[in-house]
């Protein structure tokens, strides 16, 4: 395969994904918002999504204050955000286009109509009713997309360069939701586990589709530790760190595998998993003990339990 092909397949991919994510990031931010506040206190919805979605730099050159319009405009419609949701479908299709061949016809049309419906969206005349209605069409084209690909698509090296920018852009969402939370969004006068933190959390949960889980898993009220222990530790759970590449690097080797052993490489050299995850990423005590940032940034940053990303104290519990 052309390495032109395999990039345009994996940003096709992980457009896709992180038109998702962004739709969830508003639509969570959106609920948050409602929420009742205390007389005279104010809150940081809206900034912690954009810090969530990482462009809070380029967020400042373009607006002077994070207020619902702003926000959504910028992450949802903006031409000058090359991550705003408008953006990423635009450049999904882009990608599509260069790698036609490489799709099947049921993945062309999920682009191809996300496309066009896209063009029925005017970012500066949305209601409330027509914002909602937006980022359910932003998750179901995505979901198409993901679907498509996956009941559709010839297991070769055009599907494991697809699924890898998926896993990656998950892996990213997921981090920054949970440090976003962890840093940003409990005002300082609020108590830890009072009411609002516990409506910001199952927010976090409804954002990544995991309320429900959260109670099939735990079955009692949420807890921050068991949120982490969801999102971070549980193999079980489809955005969890554990099931995405960056944090546990199984589904890569797979991927490296599978790729290497088409190209005539053999097996034996490429099954071998690089080290694990020191043992303290596996017990969900020394999450909270240490804080979400060292279980976070490594799955952001790409580093290892070797790399500087990931805190000494953590590589020898």
């Amino acid at each position: 395969m052309l390495s032109r092909t395999a990039s345009n397949l994996y940003w096709l991919s992980r457009n896709m994904e992180r038109a998702e994510c962004l739709a969830r990031i508003l639509d969570a931010t959106s609920r948050l918002t409602s929420l009742p506040q205390a007389e005279g206190e104010t809150t940081n919805e809206w900034n912690s999504a954009i810090a969530t979605a990482a462009c809070m730099q380029s967020f400042k050159v373009n607006y002077e204050e994070a207020n619902e319009q702003s926000v959504i405009e910028f992450l949802a419609f903006s031409p000058y955000n090359p991550a705003s949701i408008r953006n990423c479908l635009e450049t999904a299709r882009q990608n599509a286009r260069a790698v036609r061949t490489a799709l099947t016809v049921e993945m062309w049309d999920a682009i191809n109509g996300a496309w066009h419906e896209l063009k029925k969206f005017n970012g500066n005349r949305l209601s409330h009713d027509d914002f909602t209605r937006f980022l359910s069409f932003v998750k179901q084209a995505s979901l198409a997309y993901d679907g498509s690909a996956y009941r559709t698509m010839l297991r070769n090296d055009a599907y494991w360069f697809s699924r890898l920018g998926i896993l990656i852009e998950r892996a990213d969402a997921t981090a920054r939701i949970l440090d976003v939370k962890y840093h940003v969004l409990l005002p300082e006068k609020e108590r830890v586990g009072g009411p609002l933190d516990y409506f910001q959390w199952a927010s976090i949960l409804r954002s990544v589709s995991a309320l429900t889980s959260y109670y099939w898993v735990y079955q009692e009220s949420v807890k921050p530790w068991l949120v982490a222990d969801l999102l971070i530790l549980n193999r079980q759970m489809p955005r969890s760190l554990a099931m995405t590449p960056i944090s546990c690097r199984h589904r890569p080797v797979q991927c490296r595998s599978r790729l290497r052993v088409r190209a005539g490489r053999r097996r034996g050299e490429t099954n071998a998993r690089p080290e694990g995850p020191p043992p303290a990423w596996r017990k969900i005590l020394n999450i909270p003990k240490y804080g979400l940032e060292p279980a976070c940034t490594p799955s952001r940053s790409g580093g290892s339990a070797r790399s500087p990303a990931w805190p000494r104290k953590w590589a020898s519990a």
